[in-house]
Parts: C-alpha cells; structure tokens; sequence
C-alpha cells in the first residue's frame, strides 16, 4: 500500500486485488512444497532450505537483476539535470523521498521502476524515450513509474511472480533426482512424485494468470494516480500514443531484446504485431488506457 503521506490517489481497488493475489499465490505455495514434501520425504530438508534461499534471493536481488538486464546505470544530477530535475518535480508533488535515476542506453522508447521499497527504489528512462518525449510528457511517464513505488505494487508483483519460476525449478530437481530414481509402482510417494511436473505446469499456469491480471490493473491504476498527481492527463495520453506509434519503427532485434522485461515498463514491447504475447499481455490496450484518461480529463476540466 502507498505510505500515508503521499499524495498519488490511494486505489482500494489496487490494494484489493494485491492481497487477493499474495494470498493465493501463498496459498499455492504452500500446496505445491507440501507435495513436495510427501513425494520426497528423504530430502525435506533440502527442499526448504533450496526453497527458502530462492524467495529470499528473489525478493532482495530481482529487482537488482531485473535493472541490470534492462541496461539501468545510475546517473548524477550533473549527468542529466533535465531527468532529475523531472523526477524532483514530481517527488515534490507527491511528497516521496526521490528514489535512485538511471538511465537505459536502447532505442526502444519506455521507463521502468524497481524496488522493494521507496528506500530502494530506482526510476530508468530509456535514451529513446528522452529522445523522443517533450518535457511534460516525460513528466507524466515518470509520474506514472513513480506510483508504481508509492503504491508498492513492484514488490508485490516481485513475489507474486516468484512460484513460477519456482515451480520450474523444483521440477527440474526432481527430475534430475528422486524422479529418475524411482520406481513408482503402488508407492504413493513415487504417484506423487511422477505426478510433481502436472502439479508444477498447472501451479506455474495459474500463477502466470493471477500476475497478468494484477499487472493489467496496476498500469490503469498508475495512469490514473499520474493524471491526477499532476493534472495534465493529456499529457500521459499523448506520451502513450506516441510511445505506442514508434515501437513500430523499432528493429525487431530489439525489440526481442525487450519483451521478457514487458512487465516492468511502461509501454510494451512486441516484436510482431501478432505475437502471442499480446494474448497474455502484461499491460491492458492503449485504447483502455486512453479512454480512462480521457475521462479524467473530463471530470477534472468540471
């Protein structure tokens, strides 16, 4: 939930739906290692303990991870005094603490937010976004990121994603060891265990469906709380339109390069206007996203 002194528009909405997700995502977290669990009785230990590191060193490292991949690096005031001074701007209308600034050498216009927490949070503009953006529109993309960190959802979606790959990881494990050395027969430790990959492909099927569905809502909930902080809702709409119109002129090498980090930015990025990833996109259509900020510029303009 965003700290009670800030000023981007609390969304009960967004809050909701975060702790309807984590207590789904824990509840299937604590079915699939207690399978885990009976199918491997001799390796209990292991298993918490490989399970144990892996949430810890994804919820204090994968937002580090995450900005490394995208190419963030850290900038000085002096090093970009028009993104700082923009990022100012909006810490002083939110009333926030400023968070770290970077930016991303691509040609590929978008802008991230990382962070467990304001106190780590970090704000990446991409080279072609600053490139291509005027100074009100980069205001309101930003605007948008930095709601992101007030609203916490970067560290929610954070954990809500790691049972995925978790899933995957475990599987693996047993396949490469109790599995292979089992003789299931009528043991119902060796059922279970061949039943272990079912388990994990439906665990990692539902989990990828609950983080698709909080990340869609959690970008309208930040284009609102932006258009409001800031009051220049058209501004966003056109930094949306005109980010969305050259992701078109984008080579599709990088493009590809861009997709597994789709969650995190502010626009997609598909390398093909067919592509599959639009079925389970990670953002709702920029019609959504324009219809709702036009409406409110029309309550605002009352």
């Amino acid at each position: 939930m965003a700290r009670a002194r800030s000023r981007y528009a609390p969304d009960r909405g967004l809050t909701g739906r975060m702790v309807t997700t984590m207590f789904l995502i824990g509840l299937l977290y604590v079915v699939f290692v207690g399978v885990l669990l009976a199918a491997l009785r001799g390796s209990w230990p292991i298993i918490l303990i490989i399970t144990g590191g892996l949430f810890i060193a994804q919820f204090w490292f994968s937002d580090r991870i995450a900005a490394y991949g995208m190419g963030a690096r850290e900038v000085t005031p002096e090093q970009a005094p028009e993104l700082h001074g923009t990022i100012d701007r909006i810490c002083a209308l939110a009333d926030m603490p400023k968070p770290k600034v970077a930016i991303a050498e691509s040609d590929v216009p978008n802008a991230f937010a990382t962070g467990r927490s304001e106190k780590t949070a970090l704000v990446c503009a991409t080279t072609g976004l600053l490139r291509r953006l005027e100074p009100e529109e980069l205001e309101g993309v930003l605007a948008h990121e930095m709601s992101h960190v007030a609203h916490r959802d970067v560290a929610v979606m954070t954990i809500a994603s790691f049972l995925g790959v978790l899933a995957g990881i475990i599987t693996r494990i047993a396949l490469w060891g109790g599995f292979a050395r089992s003789r299931p027969g009528n043991d119902p430790a060796g059922i279970l265990l061949l039943l272990i990959p079912l388990i994990s492909a439906v665990v990692y099927a539902i989990s990828f469906l609950l983080t698709r569905l909080l990340s869609r809502y959690r970008e309208l909930s930040s284009d609102r709380a932006a258009a409001l902080l800031t009051g220049r809702p058209s501004a966003l709409a056109s930094a949306l339109t005109k980010v969305s119109g050259q992701m078109a002129r984008i080579p599709t090498e990088d493009l590809r390069k861009a997709e597994p980090y789709n969650a995190f930015y502010f626009m997609p990025a598909f390398s093909a206007k067919e592509s599959l990833g639009r079925l389970f996109s990670s953002h709702p259509t920029l019609e959504q996203r324009l219809d709702q900020l036009s409406r409110i510029s029309t309550d605002l303009s009352r």
